[in-house]
């Protein structure tokens, strides 16, 4: 199995050099040259297996034993969910109106990403020990991947981490889940700005292939391959947890609501689907909609702002992970998609090509939700189940909430919808105990965890970055600073 880059502009790698990569070289991200499609015996066989059992079998596929032998790697990610509070590690909340709830937040963290940050933490250190080598991790963050990426890496000799987060756009215990880990290996820093723009000089280092190479340059954000291959398990559990039966011709299929910002989780479900798992997808929004737009009509564009919302984990204009997806529809055209991306990185402007586009909508249904649509949905799954929702999976019950009796285009909620009789599952990113506005905005009242109520009472460190410094000479300057201590 080899990696090839969206834009075909550099030679292929095998699993370790995609994970030790941010952006390929050329600017596009890694892909594996070809998707294992699987048969439906290999379906039936796995439909028993724990979560884990899952993640083993499926990252398997992708990391070759001559790299990593299966033994090991086995060992890898058992010693990755080590660290989570459910016995299941991912656990499916059946609860009234058919709304099934997939909670893959019983991480360290409280969200999703721990799931993939745990595993990638865990190969990292298997190749960085192997080789004896030293990495510096350059991770931007809308809330969540900050402090899951932390997480992995926290206290590791051969690993040094900076984190940007955009100050006053996380919840306060979103910031203070990077900021109260005092290490020696942790660099946070506290922008004056949002998701969008501290990608910005993370981008620009990583072009600087002279400086990635000379600093060991990598990401830990869902530009790395092994966060999404992570994440293809996801739908191979919602699916054997929510499919009637495996006894039937065709296979039942389940549609799967996924909650999207940068758009990691939803390339994972259209690789399961590539791979032959008969799931239908549905990329869920909150009002910072590019993706809907460009699922509806084509419309891969920016709008004027980033807003704030209570989904503040999505609040992301540029979702960079749609290459990915359209790379995949494109038939692997890389020629092409390097084009589109080109115009794109100019423009911020996009209209798809119509044969892209009608693949697209045929992969993908979509919706968005307004804050006011969060709140109802929180309020009215509290009311049905006594469940709290956070206000990311919220946008998913919306969705589902939302759907008519019969497959069409719901009028008032731009959805694109399904038939009424098939399973659906609601992806649910985190957890509601990291939301406490959002649950007060709905009437309800926070259940908080000790370990978060904790956090308030401890030590902060962070670095600012103003605006109208230069963030990416400033960073340059941390890590060069860092490797002298090397």
């Amino acid at each position: 199995m080899e990696y090839v880059s969206t834009r075909g502009g550099v030679r292929a790698v095998n699993f370790e050099g995609a994970l030790l990569s941010g952006y390929a070289p050329d600017g596009g991200l890694f892909m594996p040259q070809s998707i294992p499609l699987l048969d439906r015996d290999t379906l039936r066989r796995w439909s028993s297996l724990s979560y884990p059992g899952l993640v083993k079998e499926l990252c398997s596929l992708f990391v070759p034993a001559e790299l990593v032998p299966r033994n090991a790697l086995n060992e890898l990610i058992d010693r990755a969910f080590s660290r989570f509070r459910h016995k299941d590690v991912v656990h499916l909340s059946r609860l009234k109106d058919g709304l099934n709830v997939l909670e893959l937040w019983h991480g360290v963290t409280y969200a999703f990403k721990d799931l993939s940050l745990s595993c990638t933490g865990q190969f990292l250190q298997y190749f960085l020990e192997k080789k004896q080598k030293h990495v510096n991790i350059l991770v931007g963050t809308s809330g969540d991947t900050g402090s899951s990426a932390i997480e992995s890496v926290r206290g590791q000799k051969n690993v040094d981490i900076f984190v940007l987060l955009p100050r006053g756009f996380c919840t306060q215990i979103q910031e203070l889940q990077m900021t109260t880990v005092i290490e020696d290996n942790v660099h946070v820093f506290a922008a004056h700005g949002n998701s969008d723009e501290i990608d910005e000089p993370i981008k620009e280092l990583f072009a600087d292939v002279n400086f990635a190479g000379k600093y060991n340059l990598m990401s830990l954000n869902s530009i790395n391959w092994s966060r999404i291959m992570v994440q293809i398990p996801h739908y191979f559990y919602a699916y054997f947890q929510c499919t009637p039966s495996l006894d039937t011709t065709p296979l039942p299929v389940v549609e799967i609501v996924v909650p999207t910002g940068g758009g990691g989780n939803i390339t994972a479900g259209c690789i399961a689907q590539k791979m032959g798992l008969p799931i239908r997808l549905v990329t869920v929004v909150n009002s910072n909609d590019i993706i809907h737009r460009t699922v509806q009509h084509g419309d891969f564009s920016l709008a004027e702002s980033v807003k704030a919302t209570l989904a503040s984990a999505m609040d992301i204009q540029e979702p960079y992970n749609v290459e990915r997806i359209l790379w995949l529809l494109s038939g692997s055209d890389s020629c092409l998609i390097k084009t589109l991306m080109e115009q794109f990185n100019v423009s911020k402007r996009l209209k798809l090509p119509e044969d892209l586009h009608r693949k697209l909508s045929q992969t993908l249904g979509s919706c968005s939700a307004s804050d006011e649509d969060i709140v109802g949905a929180m309020r009215r799954c509290w009311e049905e189940n006594q469940y709290l929702l956070c206000p990311h999976s919220a946008v998913a019950a919306h969705y589902h909430y939302s759907q008519p009796h019969r497959a069409c285009l719901h009028p008032k909620f731009s959805c694109f919808s399904f038939l009424s009789s098939i399973p659906r599952c609601c992806l649910a990113p985190a957890s509601a105990a990291k939301f406490q506005d959002a649950v007060l905005r709905a009437n309800l009242v926070p259940q908080i965890p000790p370990e978060i109520t904790a956090l308030t009472a401890m030590e902060t460190r962070s670095t600012p970055l103003e605006r109208g410094q230069d963030w990416a000479q400033v960073l340059r300057g941390r890590i060069e600073a860092v490797a002298q201590q090397w």
